[in-house]
């Protein structure tokens, strides 16, 4: 049976394993992730899980099945936080995954497949402009090259944090997880206002929507604010503010499906009160459950991007980061779960999910489902992130019954 006293344990040791400032800060590869990672794979050593680390520094504890050469049942998300960010994106499955494990040991329940629990490295892409990081490297969808390519502020590679962690980063083309696995399931906060809005104490997620990401360097002449007239000035972030405007014009345009266009970095420079920007940096994220939708506001995007240059004398370059694919969610996984919820008794509904997920990179290859359970106000991503723990004990309970069935041989996901 799932145990309140142990969640309400396990986050209150969390929230206090960050670095300084505001809410949670623990940016991948920190001392802070670190620490937060290494309580992790205590609370799995202490739930009797054999623990092994792969070459990114993922986590998977695995509790052994009757039958272990049959495909593993996976369960997992993350523990790394963004820039001021909340103790519950995450944190939630994992902790609640640990807590399953303990229900089962708790009651003596035995199982045919072996269940793996996994903590992913770097999903958030708060560090490196890049998420989902330690699922990418599990699924080999990570290159020796990208490692080098994904760079913090501080000029700081990926290949150089993991070499900072005493990691394997020049494995990591042949590093991709090589065991057979049955399912993977994934329960988290819904990161949005509609399960609270709906009254709803579960969502059973039908699909992920997946972002392109990219950034834009619009370059200028970085003249004297005072002695340029106004009709001789190429003002990076004056055409920098028409792109961003534009964006967020062009994305809400496009309404079924919608699609969903940010821009939440902007680097200006020199960046002096007296001197007209020479040069912006602008970090682009436009997503939605459509690829095709997607596409075509991001190709609408370029094309605004080209006239506004053109028109204000600057020239752009535009530099690729990510471009993840939209999933759907294995029909069976949606049954099951939904099987799940009502066996415990509370309201629930279908949706789909705004924001990307570890789970999106294991549903092109196994069945794959996500639970989510409402956040206060449908914040995320910022220090007044709050789940209730009746939620999180209901959600637990809920996966627990997930894990349950599918860890049996004669459970079929067709």
């Amino acid at each position: 049976m799932i145990q309140r006293e142990r969640l309400v344990k396990d986050f209150e040791a969390m929230a206090q394993l960050t670095a300084p400032g505001e809410g949670i800060n623990r940016l991948a590869f920190t001392d802070a992730d670190w620490a937060g990672r290494q309580y992790i794979i205590d609370r799995m050593t202490d739930a009797g899980l054999s623990v092994e680390i792969d070459d990114f520094g993922n986590v998977i504890g695995y509790k052994i099945g009757k039958k272990p050469d049959l495909p593993a049942v996976m369960v997992g998300s993350h523990t790394d936080s963004v820039p001021n960010g909340g103790n519950y994106d995450g944190v939630v499955g994992v902790l609640s995954a640990i807590e399953v494990i303990r229900s089962m040991i708790d009651d003596g329940y035995e199982h045919d497949h072996t269940i793996a629990v996994v903590s992913f490295m770097c999903e958030e892409s708060g560090r490196f402009g890049n998420a989902t990081l330690g699922s990418k490297a599990m699924r080999g969808e990570l290159t020796l090259q990208d490692l080098h390519h994904l760079v913090d502020k501080q000029g700081i590679s990926l290949y150089e944090a993991l070499k900072g962690r005493n990691l394997n980063p020049d494995g990591i083309e042949t590093m991709a997880y090589k065991r057979p696995v049955k399912s993977f399931t994934e329960i988290h906060i819904e990161q949005g206002k509609v399960l609270e809005h709906e009254q709803k104490t579960i969502g059973i997620v039908t699909g992920i929507a997946a972002p392109e990401r990219f950034y834009v360097t619009i370059r200028g002449n970085a003249d004297h604010s005072g002695a340029t007239p106004m009709n001789l000035r190429h003002d990076a972030l004056c055409g920098a503010s028409k792109i961003i405007l534009g964006i967020e014009e062009i994305a809400s345009m496009q309404e079924e499906p919608p699609v969903v266009g940010t821009v939440g970095v902007v680097e200006v420079t020199p960046g002096a009160m007296n001197v007209i920007p020479g040069a912006v940096k602008l970090g682009v994220d436009i997503r939605s459950i459509s690829k095709v939708a997607r596409n075509s506001v991001v190709t609408l995007v370029k094309e605004f991007i080209d006239i506004t240059a053109g028109k204000r004398g600057l020239s752009y370059t535009i530099e690729p980061i990510a471009q993840d694919h939209p999933v759907a969610m294995h029909p069976a996984m949606i049954r099951e779960i939904e099987e799940a919820v009502k066996s415990v008794g509370v309201e629930y509904m279908t949706m789909p999910s705004g924001a990307g997920h570890d789970a999106m990179h294991w549903a092109e290859a196994v069945p794959t489902g996500m639970i989510f359970i409402p956040c206060l106000d449908g914040i995320s991503h910022n220090p007044a992130e709050f789940a209730e723990m009746d939620d999180i004990v209901t959600g637990a309970a809920v996966l627990d019954k997930v894990l349950r069935k599918l860890s049996l041989e004669e459970t079929k996901l067709v």
